[in-house]
């Protein structure tokens, strides 16, 4: 299969509102494209999620995280 060819405005040149909007409909639709998309469209799927997803990341880099989502260190102890 040839690679995924890009498709949509660069994450990088959207504003805040469009990036927040374009990741949420990506998501919306990710079930969908994961059991019925055809193999081209999965992995244009794929590949917008990680470009805009990675933007995001990029834009907030000090995004809070919620204590509750994140696993003990090894060797640490469990809350009782």
């Amino acid at each position: 299969m040839e690679p995924a060819t890009p498709i949509g405005v660069p994450g990088a040149a959207l504003s805040e509102a469009d990036l927040t909007r374009e990741l949420r409909h990506l998501h919306d639709t990710r079930e969908e494209a994961l059991r019925h998309a055809p193999e081209r469209a999965l992995a244009n799927h794929d590949d917008r999620t990680a470009e805009l997803e990675a933007e995001y990341l990029r834009r907030h880099p000090e995004r809070e995280v919620d204590p509750r989502r994140l696993r003990p260190s090894e060797g640490a102890q469990s809350p009782a």
